[in-house]
């Protein structure tokens, strides 16, 4: 659902930057969109601290915080939010119901089939959710397999692809719709153990009052780390080239570092001057 929470429609002087960065007469959809002066919309799932809706709708979380200092230093203020679940954003985007991915998205081949990424806005592995001083030593998928423990994670989560591949068999997975309901699962007893971002278990943790521990994402497989993009249609790639030569411009500054620190962004998310999407899209 489109939130009704709007900026102040943008600056002319956003239109042309974006013309010009096109490089073309003939520019993309979105790119003759937003220099018609229509908002952009961005499309995000309730994620915490990656992702999610103010009262009003507005984007909070550190990927909105980053996007919306990228969009700023394209000329671009004008903008529109939706509200989604994590497994219907690639869906969402290729139907047209908003324009950009900003809920946090890995860069991973499967999705890179589907729709393109910007270049990486940080590098970022998961982790395990278990009960307060992990009876069960719990800390990766081999573990799990060993317990016999159920694991819970979301549906379209990188991590149903992670479980599989590490050998978990479906008869031990609970699948749910996101971040939320992860963690209801956990608080009902009907899953073990849940596997997510670090940052998402990290946050869960500190809303349970003492009840769950967080694993080290350093126990998990090494290739589990990813690197994350802003994820677009293929079909606005003079858009996705506007906005990858302005983040090179803000990306690690100052403005980049204030707008994401309140929500545990630093330095060590970064994602390195060697990160490439082409090589996550190849080998993730």
């Amino acid at each position: 659902m489109i939130s009704s929470f709007k900026t102040t429609v943008a600056s002319a002087i956003g239109g042309l930057i974006l013309l010009s960065s096109a490089h073309s007469s003939l520019a993309d959809e979105l790119t003759d969109r937003i220099n018609a002066g229509d908002p952009i919309r961005l499309g995000f799932a309730t994620a915490i601290p990656w992702a999610y809706p103010g009262d009003n709708g507005e984007p909070l979380g550190f990927v909105n915080a980053l996007t919306l200092v990228v969009l700023e230093e394209m000329g671009i203020t004008n903008y529109e939010t939706s509200v989604n679940e994590w497994s219907g954003l690639i869906p969402g985007l290729q139907a047209d119901r908003y324009d950009i991915i900003t809920g946090g998205m890995y860069i991973l081949k499967s999705r890179c089939e589907n729709i393109n990424f910007t270049d990486p806005i940080g590098l970022f592995g998961d982790a395990m959710l278990v009960p307060a001083g992990n009876p069960q030593g719990i800390h990766n998928y081999q573990d799990v397999i060993k317990t016999g423990a159920t694991l819970v994670t979301g549906a379209g989560f990188n991590t149903v692809e992670a479980a599989k591949k590490e050998g978990v068999p479906e008869s031990q997975m609970m699948l749910v719709a996101g971040e939320v309901e992860i963690l209801a699962a956990m608080n009902a007893g009907r899953a073990d153990v849940a596997v997510q971002t670090f940052f998402g278990a990290k946050e869960h943790v500190e809303k349970s009052d003492g009840k769950y521990d967080v694993t080290d994402p350093a126990d998990m497989p090494e290739w589990t780390q990813n690197w994350v993009g802003i994820g677009m249609r293929k079909s606005d790639p003079d858009f996705l080239a506007a906005f990858n030569e302005a983040m090179a411009k803000v990306i690690g500054g100052e403005k980049w570092m204030a707008a994401t620190a309140p929500y545990g962004y630093t330095e060590f998310q970064l994602p390195g001057e060697d990160a490439s999407t082409e090589y996550a899209c190849a080998n993730r």
